[in-house]
């Protein structure tokens, strides 16, 4: 035994002088190092032996014991969202970690991508019925910190300005990193914290890449983790625009809240141990809520990075919101899909940029634009217009070296949505010597309109708009177009519109789920920007502003993150799951028209597939009346229920002793929103429990009502609650009776609603057939 502990003291001598930066961003030699590749290990916390003063120094031990040099390998050590650590491994290192105890998984680096004034008015945040509630709540977010996983921060934008906020909450533990054009001076008030995490970036890269000036700074060279930022909880700043556009005050949802910047990603993308070292770095520094407006592919949720850092953080008291992603509108491509974490899609605002397109036909064809540079003469003229500059059909797409410049110079250029950036097209067109750009979109985008600050005059159009330009482009003779810019209007009818390009349902890890769980502004959103980035983001564009437009569910996400902050501090008590659901099921699913949210991928009524519960309300979801809470027991129960092994389990929670149930299954969790999966059979029923937690008045009574398609019946019992006290609980069970014959039935869509005298309480519902 005492050979034991002293063979420990020399391995823990040994390794301490790897570990004074270990979570930092300093250089480790492997990251350069060939045929190394990098691996997230995940250990079992009970397994560490008590002579080991820190998570960190059993990690360095435990790759020292198996002759692997932790000063070369260790990138990062996770305790606080995780337990485990980042490595930079030979192949032959992978048998000897999977076969030595501790050790419960191994799994390669995952690369994942960044989901890319008057949102506040548009949400209601600034109606005067609201102000006195809002003055309070703003005093009393100072205590909420909102950390950002992005692109980093820049720290002299005026809406990261400090005002008359008082010193940081006292339990804010997080730190100013010094790096490059980045002192510690650079935080303050208002942006409490800024780190920076690149290892695991510069290992897959062998230390290249592309990070140039911005390596080891959390300065944001990009722009978007600055929107991202700026838009859960920039202060207020007046006569902000683009160029011109949206001009008005500019503010975040929750402008009284802290800003702490965790930079994790890079040029070419995230890696998944950088995020998940800068998850598990958040919820050590005392973040309230987290914004991820970056995701992956679908994966199981114990080989997904930002799942299982996610979990880490929900189990803290950390509400985590992500983006679902930008591949709409095909269906089966939400993102981030666990039931911890908010999923957020993207829908449009009642702004817009009108620009048109005028033919010698006298038709003047509506599309939208941000362009702001010179015009193509005092007023508008008829110019050339051409559609494919080549013979190559690519040429359509305006895709890079495929223009002529014999064919183009001095014309209009028609081009096909796809393939490449918009702005890039436009890119394209003006280094061909095009004097201007038409954008039309084709089916994969619908109607659904983007606007973009172009290098040179254009306007994007729909496709019903843009066939009726090809086809008259295509009847030859000397077809010509003139554009023209109509600012900024309001009052757009109708919206919101769910955007095309927003992630869809159903979600394939979990079909019992629905997801997303609903949709924020996310379409042509003005917020703050990098202070060496043009607006369009392209390397030739010298172009610079303190604001910009860009849209994704990248823009949707940290909209949430924002109302999330208002409701912890007008609810500090409140769990994670308790802020979704009062956002979930006061959301809305009528327009300002008062008809059913569409889809701008084709102007048709859109479903639950799409937008969730609904398009949030900040108002009501202060005021929920019940909600459905979840514990960590309840998702170690949902875990169970996916047939995971006990392993696979103890990764996702860091829990040594894992107890499942005899029997459970996915759809009994106590989720705000319902996805029954019927199986290939006639008259199959599905029976499913929920408890809602009275968060209103004492002595309230609600009655059911349910809403449900022919296909499906549904019985809920009891069909009237009453809750004496405030914080009782109520549990009811719902059954659903498959009427449809499932060889020919499609996805259809119902609601659950709990009805008060003064809360609505609404869940949506998906019924989905296996085949």
């Amino acid at each position: 035994m005492e050979d034991t502990q002293l063979l420990l003291c020399v391995l823990v001598l040994l390794v301490s002088h790897s570990l004074a930066n270990v979570n930092g961003d300093s250089d480790v030699s492997t990251s350069s190092g060939s045929g190394t590749k990098t691996y997230i290990v995940f250990m079992d916390p009970s397994s560490m032996p008590a002579a080991h003063p820190s998570p960190a120094h059993w990690h360095a031990a435990h790759l020292q014991s198996l002759s692997i040099d932790p000063a070369r390998s260790l990138l990062y050590s996770y305790s606080s969202a995780a337990h485990g650590f980042a490595a930079a491994l030979l192949p032959h290192h992978l048998p000897l970690l999977r076969g030595s105890p501790g050790v419960l998984q191994v799994v390669p680096d995952t690369l994942f991508q960044l989901h890319t004034t008057r949102t506040p008015e548009f949400l209601g945040l600034l109606s005067p019925a609201y102000q006195p509630a809002i003055h309070n709540l703003d005093a009393a977010s100072h205590d909420v910190v909102i950390g950002v996983l992005d692109t980093g921060i820049w720290p002299d934008s005026p809406s990261l300005a400090d005002g008359d906020l008082p010193p940081p909450p006292a339990h804010w533990k997080g730190v100013c990193e010094a790096g490059v054009d980045f002192p510690p001076s650079s935080c303050g008030r208002k942006l409490v914290g800024a780190r920076s995490f690149s290892r695991g970036f510069r290992a897959a890269n062998r230390g290249r890449g592309r990070m140039g000036a911005g390596r080891r700074s959390a300065r944001d060279r990009d722009g978007h983790g600055t929107h991202t930022a700026t838009t859960a909880a920039g202060a207020a700043v007046a006569n902000a625009s683009l160029f011109g556009y949206a001009t008005g005050t500019a503010r975040g949802m929750a402008p009284g809240a802290r800003v702490a910047a965790y930079k994790v990603c890079w040029p070419e993308g995230c890696l998944g141990s950088d995020i998940l070292a800068g998850i598990d770095a958040a919820v050590a520094d005392g973040v309230g809520v987290l914004s991820l407006s970056l995701g992956g592919g679908a994966a199981p949720y114990f080989r997904d990075t930002v799942a299982v850092g996610a979990f880490g953080a929900t189990a803290a008291g950390v509400f985590v919101a992500c983006s679902a992603g930008n591949s709409g509108p095909s269906g089966a491509t939400v993102a981030n899909s666990a039931p911890w974490v908010a999923t957020v899609g993207a829908g449009t605002l009642d702004r817009d940029f009108p620009a048109y397109v005028t033919l010698p036909t006298g038709a003047r064809l509506a599309g939208v634009s941000l362009y702001a540079g010179p015009a193509q003469s005092a007023r508008p003229v008829m110019l050339p217009l051409v559609y494919g500059g080549s013979r190559d059909n690519a040429s359509k797409l305006c895709l890079s070296g495929t223009l002529d410049p014999a064919s183009v110079r001095g014309k209009i250029v028609l081009c096909d949505r796809g393939v490449n950036a918009r702005v890039e097209k436009g890119a394209v067109v003006k280094a061909a010597g095009g004097a201007g750009m038409v954008l039309a979109n084709t089916a994969a985008s619908g109607e659904e309109l983007v606007a973009d600050s172009h290098l040179l005059p254009a306007v994007a159009v729909g496709k019903l708009t843009g066939d009726k330009i090809r086809d008259y482009a295509a009847r030859g003779g000397k077809p010509m177009a003139m554009l023209s810019f109509g600012g900024t209007i309001l009052g757009v009818r109708p919206s919101p519109v769910v955007a095309a390009f927003s992630s869809r349902g159903p979600n394939t890890v979990v079909p019992d789920l629905l997801k997303p769980d609903m949709i924020g502004p996310g379409v042509n959103i003005l917020a703050g920007w990098s202070g060496v980035a043009g607006p369009t983001g392209l390397a030739k564009d010298g172009r610079r502003t303190r604001f910009n437009i860009i849209s994704g569910t990248s823009m949707s996400c940290p909209h949430i993150s924002g109302v999330a902050a208002l409701l912890k501090a007008a609810h500090p008590n409140w769990s994670p799951a308790a802020i979704k659901s009062a956002l979930m099921t006061t959301s809305y699913i009528v327009d300002n028209t008062n008809s059913s949210l569409r889809d701008a991928a084709g102007s048709l009524p859109a479903t639950p597939f799409a937008f969730g519960a609904g398009h949030v309300d900040p108002q009501k979801a202060l005021s929920p009346g019940l909600v459905y809470d979840i514990s960590t027991n309840d998702y170690v129960v949902f875990l169970c229920s996916l047939d995971y092994s006990e392993t696979h389990i103890r990764v996702i929670t860091k829990m040594s002793n894992i107890s499942c149930p005899r029997k459970s299954r996915p759809g009994d969790l106590n989720y705000p929103s319902f996805s029954v999966v019927f199986k290939k059979k006639p008259k199959h029923i599905m029976r499913y429990r929920r408890e809602l937690t009275n968060v209103g008045p004492a002595m309230s009574v609600y009655n059911v009502k349910v809403s449900s398609p022919a296909s499906v019946s549904v019985t809920v019992t009891p069909a009237k609650l009453v809750f004496k006290k405030v914080g009782q609980k109520q549990r009811y069970y719902v059954t659903f009776e498959s009427k449809a014959d499932p060889s020919h039935a499609k996805p259809d869509f119902g609601w659950i609603s709990w009805v008060g005298n003064e809360h609505v309480v609404r869940s949506p519902v998906a019924y989905t057939w296996k085949m």
